[in-house]
């Protein structure tokens, strides 16, 4: 993938995690209250290897806690492909020359900043920021 596109994707990805995160507490949330029912499984004989026994127990409904389980499952990946990315970017910007380029990125990346806030706090334009950008992203 370009790393423009991944550059582009970044502060979006940020909201992404934090929406997979609560999203998985709330399924998290919903598994522990997953109703407790009944059941029944077979084990071999403690005495008797090959002589089945039925013993009775309690788990979560089964249906329901693995469809729960599915949900988890694909919102833990997911949430890996995003942060992948967003390692990406990072590695970019940490193996970037010491300088104001650097600072640059850490402004608007890392911390969030909108490209005129960073121009006003180094003393260059909206503009110039983000020709810097696309000078260091481009393909």
């Amino acid at each position: 993938m370009p790393l423009k596109d991944v550059f582009d994707r970044h502060q979006k990805n940020k909201r992404e995690i934090a929406l997979i995160d609560a999203a998985l507490a709330r399924l998290e949330e919903r598994l522990d209250g997953v109703a407790i029912v009944p059941g029944k499984v077979t084990k071999s004989s403690d005495d008797f290897p090959y002589i089945e026994e039925h013993v009775s127990v309690e788990i979560p409904e089964p249906m329901e806690a693995s469809r729960i389980r599915e949900k988890i499952a694909e919102k833990e990946q997911r949430r890996s492909e995003i942060a992948r990315e967003m390692r990406q970017v990072e590695e970019h910007i940490e193996r970037m020359p010491e300088g104001i380029d650097k600072q640059i990125f850490e402004m608007v990346y890392l911390d969030g900043m909108t490209q005129q806030e960073v121009g006003e706090s180094v003393g260059y334009t909206q503009g110039r920021v983000s020709q810097i950008i696309k000078c260091w992203i481009k393909d």
